[in-house]
């Protein structure tokens, strides 16, 4: 009389590993190849034993073990940091990705469970509740309202908007841009030049009327200077700047 042995029915590859690395209560870091790959080994024999189809997948993971288990004989490779390679860190890690959507999948079929167990009563209002209506009462809704109150409440809100403008800022005029022609200051500087020939730079500066003049000046004097149109001379540290035309000279 033959004694029959039933084998447990794994997912896959990955699921008998996890299936052996818990029941022996190993550390998922730290798996001890050798034991791990002769207990797979031994349950694909047994599988081949009992006339059960191995998959590919089997194969393919027992050549894995072993590659993984020649490797551990040798010596350790060392990475590009310096660092020695473990054999086993992407099993390691296919292990964990496993065991996370393994875990997930379990957590949404009890939410499946969870919510098939949930019934909900259909709507069920008579249609004459739905249609109806309350009646307004206008003279109770506005009450002793009148235009005067109205009024006194419109201009209460109108003092609260008034009230958040800033006092002072709020009598500013409105803020103009100044406009500056560039060719128009540049055809009345190159006419200053050829009427002064030389002349100080503080002099031409006190001529304009604004900043903002002052500062395209300077600009139009820096162009004529890089146009060999001038030349500048300084003769002391904050002294005063001369600009002589270079075609008077």
């Amino acid at each position: 009389m033959s004694l029959e042995v039933k084998l447990q029915v794994f997912d896959g590859p990955l699921d008998l590993l996890m299936h052996l690395i818990d029941k022996d209560k190993i550390d998922i870091f730290d798996i001890p190849i050798v034991s791990i790959t002769e207990q797979y080994m031994d349950y694909i024999k047994k599988m081949q034993r009992n006339d059960m189809e191995v998959t590919s997948e089997f194969l393919v993971m027992a050549a894995t073990l072993m590659d993984i288990k020649c490797k551990m004989l040798l010596p350790k490779e060392i990475n590009e940091d310096g660092e020695e390679e473990d054999p086993r860190a992407e099993l390691v890690e296919k292990l964990l990705e496993y065991k996370m959507y393994k875990f997930m999948a379990a957590e949404l079929r009890d939410r499946q469970v969870d919510a098939g167990m949930q019934l909900y009563r259909k709507k069920n209002v008579p249609a004459e509740v739905l249609d109806h209506e309350e009646p307004i009462d206008y003279e109770e809704l506005f009450g002793d309202m009148n235009l005067a109150k109205l009024n006194k409440i419109f201009q209460q809100l109108l003092k609260r908007q008034e009230d958040k403008l800033d006092p002072i800022r709020s009598k500013f005029g409105d803020i103009e841009k100044e406009e500056i022609d560039m060719d128009a200051k540049t055809l009345y500087i190159r006419a200053y030049i050829r009427e002064h020939n030389v002349f100080s730079f503080r002099q031409l500066l006190e001529k304009q009327n604004s900043k903002l003049e002052i500062i395209v000046t300077f600009l139009v004097v820096l162009e004529e200077m890089k146009l060999g149109e001038i030349e500048i001379d300084q003769r002391e540290i904050f002294g005063d700047i001369m600009i002589t035309s270079r075609k008077a000279s």
